[in-house]
């Protein structure tokens, strides 16, 4: 797989694209695939995500560094198989989700790091990926499946990291206008002199959105400072975000076709602020010729502040949510040599979790309460390790079985009720892991996987709060993979995997509950197949591709819902497709087209409001490089005009959130 060590501080490298750095040699089990070009900073350390075997995709940095979003999470429809949920509400505006799952915030499965922290909120959802503009982006790496023991809490299907901009001496600038009031910049820096590093980013994006009352203002700050000791690195990381936004909150079916743009009177005073932190101490070492060390230190902090009003038939809420999470990591690898093997490397890691969170809600009319209905305060405490070891008899054949542990500590204060409540007793979770790889050709790896992961209630949803007098299960996620990843120099580079993951005792948040309690959705089972593809025929062409079947299905459902046994799980299109094409037709120019769509999903888990969701959306962009460090470029988002929107069941009505039409933007980029 291809990693980054974040703490290292070294000049910027440029690997090929889509292969990075492929190599030839027979002994590299490598089942990676990489969109764009990477930039890898620092030297190379080995860790456990090189060595666990299953499905990794890396989005690089060209590509990341020049999109237009407004919000980060939309960079990951440049990967294949990922499922975009799109809210469009102001700061709450979507997230990504992977293997059958959806984004519904009820669960979410993907682990979200940024630079190597935690980096979810409690509830999995994925607000910090806002903190991390596109200009500061070295690659984003995705690990699917259930295989790797880095990670345990939100781990359930995988794990994203996001990786910025650290060392090297350089100046980067984008400025950028376009459609809708658009106007965004970006500045990333980084100055390094004798083993010391700074890099510094400040961004600054401004939209009056597509739609009526749908202003978005967003700025963000980050600062990090490294230092190579020779035999250690150490380092700090720090980030802020503020953002401001309108929400133009749902539409009729009705609406929704005939004036797409429109905002309802309801929905006038909706929106809110929010406020983002995360501050971190990293420290790589080598303990011994045979022995290295990572670790990692943080503090994570959330402000949330929010109204909204999703129907006329019910009132407004102003939703109050403040996290601080803090904690720490720590990795260890052991590299003896063995004389009766190829090779092998020890590795154990722990990690610690801790959360002190506050959710406060009131009903409300036009900003004014009326009514308190939520006022918990709750710290959650999740703490693990594991062991794994790489083992590799011959240099065609690795083997790497692990185990992960991890417990939970926590209690929670209901101010409404006047009473306490302990963390339901998951006991201890145990998280079996292993891979195996083998390479009988030169750029032919077939690997497997199996693996447990798991899943705990989010909010009151972990604690045994009456009516509830028993402790509840952690709901377990067992999952295999299968695939072929295939590579041929330079040019060529595909994969195949079959995969299947089995969770027992699902849990589903309720979305509008007023204590944030939740549902069971039973056990349930997914299963698919993941098709990719990278070429690079001839020099100044570069093409793409990936199909995703997704069948997710709910086996024997909570018995107090027995007739969604059989059902779909519901916003969970079985197809996802994604491709590009990237062109040097002249000197000087660069041509490049992308696509992304799905089939349609089922509206509820009873499966009875029929299916939507389908699209195909089209962009493109051109680029003409003025000089070696301006870059003038044009870039259509929604190319053919699709109109598309996400939907949802309000329980009496069917609610839409239209997506961008088509979008002229028009970019500078100064590179120094």
């Amino acid at each position: 797989m291809t990693l980054f060590r974040t703490a290292a501080c070294a000049a910027f490298v440029v690997a090929a694209s889509p292969a990075a750095a492929q190599s030839s040699d027979r002994d590299v089990a490598d089942t990676s695939l990489t969109v764009g070009s990477v930039v890898v900073t620092g030297t190379r350390l080995p860790r456990s995500g090189e060595e666990v075997l299953t499905s990794v995709d890396v989005l690089g940095a060209d590509l990341a560094q020049r999109q237009s979003v407004d919000n980060t999470w939309e960079l990951f429809a440049r990967l294949p198989g990922v499922t975009l949920t799109d809210f469009n509400q102001g700061n709450t505006s979507g997230r990504f989700s992977i293997r059958g799952f959806n984004g519904e915030g009820e669960i979410n499965a993907v682990k979200l790091l940024i630079d190597g922290i935690p980096s979810n909120a409690n509830d999995g959802g994925m607000v910090f990926i806002d903190m991390v503009m596109p200009l500061d982006i070295a690659a984003v790496e995705l690990v699917r499946g259930t295989a790797d023991p880095r990670y345990g809490l939100h781990n359930i299907a995988g794990n994203a990291n996001i990786l910025t901009r650290i060392g090297g001496t350089y100046l980067d600038a984008r400025a950028l206008a376009g459609a809708f009031g658009t106007y965004e910049g970006q500045v990333s820096a980084g100055i390094e002199r004798g083993g010391f590093s700074q890099n510094y980013f400040v961004g600054y994006r401004q939209t009056d959105g597509f739609r009526e009352h749908a202003d978005l203002r967003r700025a963000n700050l980050a600062g990090k400072w490294f230092y190579d000791l020779g035999g250690a690195t150490v380092g700090a990381i720090a980030r802020y975000s503020t953002a401001k936004a309108q929400e133009p909150g749902y539409l009729t079916s009705r609406d929704n076709a005939e004036n797409r743009s429109t905002s309802y009177a309801i929905s006038e005073t909706d929106g809110g602020k929010r406020r983002l932190g995360e501050y971190s101490l990293h420290l790589d070492a080598d303990v011994a010729s045979e022995l290295s060390l990572a670790a990692k230190a943080y503090v994570t902090t959330q402000f949330d502040d929010r109204y909204v009003r999703f129907s006329a038939s019910v009132p407004q809420q102003r939703r109050l949510t403040e996290e601080t999470q803090y904690g720490g990591l720590l990795t260890l690898h052991y590299r003896p040599e063995v004389a009766f093997l190829h090779r092998l490397q020890i590795e154990a890691g722990g990690d610690v979790q801790v959360q002190d969170n506050e959710s406060r809600r009131w009903l409300t009319e036009r900003r004014v309460a009326t009514r308190q209905t939520r006022d918990q305060a709750f710290d959650l405490t999740v703490y693990g390790g594991y062991v794994q070891a790489v083992i590799e008899p011959t240099a065609w054949l690795k083997i790497t079985p692990g185990w992960r542990v991890d417990r939970v500590s926590g209690a929670l204060e209901d101010g409404l009720a006047g009473a306490r409540y302990p963390v339901n007793d998951y006991g201890t979770i145990s998280q079996p892991k292993v891979s195996v790889a083998v390479t009988p050709l030169a750029g032919l790896t077939a690997y497997a996987n199996y693996g447990r992961t798991f899943q705990i209630g989010a909010g009151l949803g972990a604690y045994k709060v009456p009516p509830r007098t028993t402790d509840l299960a952690p709901s377990i996620n067992t999952g295999w993979e299968a695939g072929v990843k295939y590579a041929r120099g330079s040019w060529l580079e595909g994969r195949v995997a079959l995969w299947r993951q089995t969770a027992t005792g699902e849990i589903k948040r309720r979305l509008n509950d007023p204590n944030g309690d939740f549902d069971n959705l039973g056990e349930t089972r997914r299963q698919g197949i993941d098709v990719q593809l990278n070429l690079n025929p001839v020099p100044g062409v570069s093409l793409w591709g990936a199909y995703s079947y997704q069948h997710a299905r709910i086996r024997t459902p909570d018995p107090a819902t027995p007739a969604q046994a059989g059902n779909w799980i519901d916003h969970v299109p079985q197809n996802l497709f994604s491709g590009g094409l990237d062109l040097v037709p002249a000197a000087r120019w660069r041509v490049s087209l992308w696509g992304n769509g799905q089939s349609s999903y089922e509206l509820t888990a009873n499966n009875d409001r029929g299916r939507y969701g389908a699209y195909v959306v089209v962009s493109g962009e051109v680029a003409f490089e003025v000089t070696p460090q301006v870059e003038l470029s044009a870039q259509v988002k929604n190319l053919g005009d699709e109109h598309y929107e996400y939907v949802w069941w309000d329980g009496t009505q069917m609610l839409n959130a239209p997506a961008d039409p088509r979008a002229l933007y028009g970019a500078v980029r100064l590179r120094f």
